[in-house]
C-alpha cells in the first residue's frame, strides 16, 4: 500500500469524499462501493447480494452457477476449490466493476456427524470449501482491496464456531477455523486499511437446512426442535444475516475490524428458562 493510498483511505473514511459516502447520507452508504459475494446464487449469499444492491452497491456473485443470482448483479461462475478459476473470476469481476472494495466470503457446505462419522476425504472436502475457499478468494482480491479507500472483508462463519452443537464435529471444526482466520486476517491487514470481520448465524432458514429437514423422519418435529433450540423461538432469516453483513461491510463501520457478530436469536449468549407447563 502506497502512502497515497493510505492517505486516501484515511480521508475517505473520515470525511466521506468522492471515494465514499458522506456521513449524512445513511441511505446511500454503499454508493460507489463494488462487492463480490461468493455463493451469491442462493440462500444467505443471494440475500446479501439483494441487500447490497438495495443499498447502492455494484455487486458480482461468484458461485458455481449463475442461475438464481438476483437481478441487477453480475455473475462469475467459479468453484472456490479451484484457485485458477477463482483468480480469473475475481479479476474479471474487478475489471467489470472498475475495482473492488468489499469481499463477502459466504460460500460453504454443511456436514453432519461426530468426529468418527466422516472419513478423511470428507474432512478434506469440507475444509477445502469452507476454509481454503476463503483463502483463495481473499488472496485473489487483496491487490484490488489494497487500492480501495473502503476495503472490507466479511466472512460467513457460524454459531458452530463457538458453541458445541451435537453431530456437527466436522462443520464446527471448519467454522472454528474461519473465526480464527478472520482474526488473523484482520490483524495482518489492518495497517493496509482493510477491515476483516465475520458473522456467526444461528440455525438459518436456508436451502441446506431445508434439505436436512426434508430428510428427517418427521420434518415438522425436527423443525420445531431447531426452533426451540434458539431463545427467539424461530430460525434465523437469511435477510437478517444479510443486514448484519451489510453493517460490517459498510464504510460507516470503519472502526470495526476483527469482530464476530452473532446473528443467532440469542443462542450463543442467552440461557433462558424453559417455558412453564400448563
Amino acid at each position: 500500500m502506497t502512502s497515497e493510498t493510505t492517505a486516501g483511505t484515511a480521508a475517505g473514511i473520515a470525511a466521506g469524499t468522492a471515494a465514499g459516502p458522506a456521513a449524512d447520507a445513511p441511505g446511500h452508504e454503499f454508493d460507489g462501493i463494488r462487492a463480490i459475494v461468493t455463493g451469491g446464487a442462493s440462500g444467505i449469499g443471494a440475500a446479501v447480494v439483494r441487500a447490497l444492491l438495495a443499498r447502492g452497491a455494484q455487486v458480482t456473485s461468484l458461485d458455481r452457477v449463475a442461475d438464481g443470482v438476483p437481478p441487477g448483479a453480475g455473475a462469475q461462475v467459479a468453484d472456490v476449490t479451484d484457485d485458477a478459476a477463482v483468480r480469473a473470476a475475481v479479476t474479471a469481476a474487478a475489471r467489470a466493476m472498475g475495482g473492488l472494495d468489499v469481499v463477502v466470503n459466504n460460500a460453504g457446505i454443511g456436514a453432519q456427524g461426530t468426529v468418527a462419522d466422516n472419513d478423511d476425504a470428507e474432512w478434506l472436502r469440507v475444509l477445502d470449501v469452507n476454509v481454503l475457499g476463503i483463502v483463495r478468494v481473499t488472496r485473489a482480491a487483496l491487490p484490488y482491496l489494497r487500492e480501495s479507500a473502503h476495503a472490507a472483508v466479511v466472512n460467513t462463519c457460524s454459531i458452530a464456531a463457538w458453541t458445541g452443537l451435537p453431530n456437527r464435529a466436522l462443520y464446527s471444526a471448519s467454522k472454528g477455523a474461519v473465526q480464527a482466520l478472520t482474526l488473523a486476517m484482520a490483524t495482518d491487514h489492518v495497517r493496509e486499511g482493510i477491515r476483516v470481520n465475520c458473522v456467526n448465524p444461528g440455525t438459518a432458514d436456508t436451502p441446506w437446512v431445508g434439505r436436512l429437514l426434508d430428510a428427517a423422519d418427521d420434518p415438522a418435529a425436527e423443525r420445531a426442535a431447531l426452533e426451540a433450540r434458539q431463545p427467539s423461538g424461530r430460525l434465523v432469516g437469511a435477510d437478517e444475516v444479510a443486514h448484519a453483513v451489510c453493517y460490517l461491510a459498510s464504510p460507516f463501520a470503519a472502526a470495526t475490524t476483527g469482530a464476530t457478530l452473532a446473528v443467532d436469536g440469542g443462542s450463543h449468549a442467552l440461557r433462558t428458562r424453559a417455558p412453564e407447563r400448563a
